[in-house]
């Protein structure tokens, strides 16, 4: 297949496609550090439009705000790359599109925007379901390392493709913030 993405991204992306497809389901992301590169991912699949019904790349705190919902209360006290936000982000997705699953991603490709407690490579992704109850918070947060702004982003877009699975397992369960 010709395409400009790695070979390892576009297969990953090719299974979460086929596996939605035969289960029926429709999916989509909220993007923040991987700006748009799991949609590109999804899209390079031939017959994706079966199933990805739409990435939201919400790269400022303003498209959180205003398109995805997140709370203002949320974002001050939390910080943008937090579980809270991905997940205000997920929810917010699974209201705005048809789909039955939304992977939200957010965290800090780097050179630089760390910190001591959330240093470069620090990416947290949220899960939400069509139906499921809003309390239940399906989140994970990745410490990859400073792998460099490429590697960061490829891995936190490989680590969304596999919550896009329909029966990827939540990583971490708790209490909605």
């Amino acid at each position: 297949m010709d395409t400009l993405l790695p070979k390892q991204l576009v297969d990953a992306a090719a299974r979460v496609i086929e596996a939605n497809r035969a289960a029926g389901r429709h999916i989509a992301v909220a993007e923040s550090c991987t700006g748009g590169l799991v949609s590109a991912a999804l899209t390079e699949v031939p017959g994706s439009s079966d199933v990805f019904e739409c990435g939201i790349v919400s790269y400022s705190n303003d498209v959180k705000l205003d398109l995805l919902k997140v709370s203002g209360d949320v974002l001050e006290t939390f910080g943008s790359v937090s579980v809270a936000v991905a997940w205000s982000m997920a929810q917010g997705a699974l209201e705005v599109t048809g789909a039955d699953t939304v992977v939200a991603i957010t965290g800090i490709a780097g050179p630089a925007g760390g910190s001591e407690k959330k240093p470069v490579g620090t990416v947290v992704f949220a899960r939400a379901e069509k139906g499921g109850d809003p309390a239940h918070v399906v989140a994970d947060r990745q410490e990859f390392g400073d792998l460099g702004r490429g590697g960061v982003r490829l891995q936190a877009a490989l680590c969304a493709l596999d919550l896009l699975m329909p029966s990827a397992p939540s990583e971490d369960a708790s209490e909605a913030p």
